[in-house]
């Protein structure tokens, strides 16, 4: 994807403002600006609380002593006027606060009508769809760039076949299937919003429902997200689990909107486990938290058992490591490929969520609006480029 000329914006006073920015992961994103953010980057906290964000900027003040006058913005996620007030003062919105289904609509509301970039860490198809439903067409006219998935979902996923797709021939039928393996553990905050996502299947089915009546149809090319089957891998050596996440609704958007993925592209997502035993008991364990998903005195004790907020400590997100491998096939051509790097779902998600934010203000960029852009199409191979920079690693391990 070459890149453009960054679109002509209006004047704002901020060039991003993170939301949320008390909580586990907002605080690591406000860590990571303070420390990488370049100079002359005008960047603010956002929250509910100012008392919390007033402690968080000591904190950044002594990574950086010039966040002591960083700029703190008192908005709350469901009041309208404070958060269009909010959207129209930057340039890039960037919020971690979910579950999204709840905390997130106006947020999307008045990014779209201020013509402000918007990226988020959801991973709740519901939101994404209805959003899409509710907002991509006002987007498009005021030219904001609302993206989605932001963090661990679905950066890995979008970027990494995006990274394969590119290594593949072009105008051929293209296949590739993502092996993803981490050892991390997850926050209450992010409990929650799978929680929540898990628990409301019929909204799910139906925003989705609501999206494909609004959403264009591709003519003349394919793309395709089918789930799959249990498998074991040759390619990785590995136990191949399908995933029903958002990442492959998210690389599939991505493979409708960009021609290099070819006339027919299709792609599966897999978690890979070593052990049998292993992949047979979390497949259970996925099966059980769903179930009680459905159920809402259990949903709520198990999201009582990690309050939001809380998440591993510092030594335990040092530990953390994920990789993700993918197969690409295409054109009598086969390339394996690897996207990896720490901490997925902190210390990585803060970083892919605050290289993004810094890509959309200030990378020359192709030229996209709506809500219906990914990482991939709006940002390509700048993101990549930024992550690889800050230590994500994106590479071919073997072509034929």
């Amino acid at each position: 994807m070459n890149a453009g000329v960054p679109q002509d914006r209006p004047e704002r006073a901020y060039d991003v403002v993170l939301f949320g920015a008390t909580g586990f992961v907002g605080a690591l994103t406000a860590e990571y600006l303070a420390e990488h953010a370049p100079a002359g980057c005008r960047w603010a906290l956002a929250g509910r609380d100012l008392a919390k964000l007033e402690r968080l900027r000591e904190r950044l003040a002594a990574i950086d002593p010039a966040c002591a006058t960083l700029p703190l913005l008192r908005a709350d996620a469901q009041d309208a006027a404070a958060v269009r007030e909010l959207a129209s003062a930057t340039r890039v919105l960037a919020t971690t606060v979910g579950p999204y289904v709840w905390y997130g609509a106006e947020l999307v509301a008045a990014c779209a009508e201020a013509g402000t970039d918007y990226v988020d860490l959801t991973g709740e198809p519901e939101f994404v769809d209805r959003m899409f439903v509710e907002h991509d067409a006002r987007a498009r006219e005021t030219g904001a760039r609302l993206v989605h998935a932001c963090g661990f979902d679905s950066i890995p996923a979008d970027l990494g076949a995006y990274f394969t797709v590119r290594q593949l021939p072009e105008g051929v039928p293209l296949a590739v299937d993502g092996f993803m393996r981490s050892n991390a553990f997850f926050s209450g905050g992010t409990l929650a919003s799978a929680l929540t996502a898990l628990g409301r299947g019929p909204q799910t089915l139906a925003a989705g429902r609501a999206r494909r009546l609004h959403e264009p149809r591709l003519l003349k090319r394919r793309a395709r997200g089918p789930l799959g089957a249990p498998r074991f891998s040759r390619e990785t050596g590995t136990w191949a689990l399908p995933l029903p996440s958002l990442d492959p609704r998210i690389v599939t958007r991505s493979a409708a909107a960009l021609e290099r993925y070819g006339p027919d592209f299709r792609y599966r997502h897999y978690a890979s486990v070593r052990h049998l035993p292993v992949a047979l008991g979390g497949a259970a364990a996925v099966g059980a938290t769903a179930a009680l998903a459905q159920v809402p005195p259990a949903r709520r004790w198990l999201m009582n058992r990690w309050e939001p907020g809380r998440g591993p400590d510092a030594e335990r997100r040092a530990r953390s490591w994920f990789t993700v491998r993918f197969v690409g096939e295409g054109g009598g051509r086969r390339v394996l490929t690897e996207v990896s790097g720490g901490d997925p779902g902190y210390g990585e998600t803060a970083k892919m969520l605050a290289e993004s934010a810094l890509c959309l203000a200030h990378d020359a960029l192709p030229e996209s609006a709506g809500q219906g852009v990914t990482t991939a199409v709006a940002m390509g191979d700048a993101l990549i480029h930024r992550l690889q920079k800050a230590g994500i690693t994106f590479r071919v391990a073997d072509a034929r």
